[in-house]
């Protein structure tokens, strides 16, 4: 018996994502920084809208408020650490993203 499974690919465009990244980063250096959670989760939205998974598309529910509160959090242990805690704040980024990945159906 033979299983049948969707594909799985992304949609997603280069220049879409050009765009994307172009905005986020003046958002970014208008705001000295304090908009970077926004643009993060601007790309993050823009990436699992464009991608399907056997045949599912995803969503990312994460906001830029829930990610700021994470991003202080993270900077101030950094800080009090004396940047080790920076090693970890790459796979923490990749946690909370997955958290907030979800099915769209």
């Amino acid at each position: 018996m033979e299983v049948q499974t969707e594909k799985s690919y992304f949609d997603g465009g280069l220049l879409q994502l050009i765009g994307w990244q172009i905005l986020g980063g003046l958002i970014t250096a208008l705001t000295f920084g304090i908009c970077y959670p926004w643009a993060i989760c601007m790309i993050y939205r823009w990436e699992a809208k464009h991608t399907v998974i056997n045949g599912r598309r995803l969503r990312f529910d994460g906001t830029a408020m829930q990610l700021f509160g994470n991003w202080i959090k993270w900077i101030l242990l950094t800080i009090i650490t004396l940047g080790i805690y920076g090693f970890w704040l790459n796979i923490k980024l990749i946690q909370w993203k997955t958290k907030h990945t979800v099915f769209a159906d």
